[in-house]
């Protein structure tokens, strides 16, 4: 079984910074792409940003040079650098990870954490 446990999220003012994190644990063979999506109230769940087990990125057009994915391959965790957050920013932020296990080698998944609230106030 494997578990994504979000961490990170809260309430700030706006222009402030926050710093997401994920881990991901149990039977992983091995991680291929990691994401964040967001959720506002009564809208779709929607891409904010993505890495490629190598390092590759992309991004949401409204969070371009103010958000930062990275990954630490060695803890299977990534990370989502928030920063000048604005109140549009305010969402439920779900981690996303494509995820091969020992049991189902060489068949990758998708895995969601529960999701952190992200509150900026304006």
């Amino acid at each position: 079984q494997v578990q994504l446990v979000e961490s990170g999220g809260g309430l700030v003012q706006a222009g402030g910074s926050l710093r997401l994190s994920c881990a991901a644990s149990g039977s992983i063979f091995s991680i291929n792409a990691m994401g964040w999506y967001r959720q506002a109230p009564g809208k779709q769940r929607v891409l904010v940003a993505a890495i490629t087990s190598g390092g590759s990125t992309n991004y949401a057009d409204s969070v371009k040079g103010r958000f930062t994915i990275s990954r630490d391959n060695a803890k299977n965790t990534e990370y989502l650098q928030m920063n000048s957050l604005k109140p549009e920013d305010t969402a439920v932020y779900y981690c996303s990870a494509r995820i091969v296990t020992m049991e189902h080698r060489p068949y990758e998944y998708s895995y969601w954490g529960q999701g952190t609230q992200v509150t900026v106030s304006s």
